[in-house]
């Protein structure tokens, strides 16, 4: 495998299916990563929100070996904040 030139994120069979370079294609099962590094429930948010809105970055950091020091440092992309406004809760982000 070379150069990584897309991938996209397949819902219904839950895998990220990667294309490269040399024509090599990958599908990653990310109900398999989740389970090795989503040890936390911020962990697992935080690979849903790679595989919503990063699939090539959270493909890069899966071949990489470096996905777990990436859940390490903290991210919090995935976590949902709500504010209170007049008309009640509202989520945020």
């Amino acid at each position: 495998m070379n150069k990584l030139l897309s991938c996209r994120y397949n819902m219904d069979t839950n895998r990220v299916e990667a294309r490269f370079e040399d024509g090599t294609t990958l599908s990653i099962d990310c109900i398999s990563i989740e389970d090795e590094y989503g040890n936390t429930p911020a962990q697992r948010a935080e690979l849903d929100w790679l595989l919503y809105n990063k699939p090539l970055e959270y493909v890069q950091l899966v071949l990489s070996g470096e996905i777990e020091h990436y859940l390490s440092l903290g991210c919090d992309h995935g976590i949902l904040v709500t504010v209170k406004s007049p008309g009640g809760w509202t989520p945020m982000g």
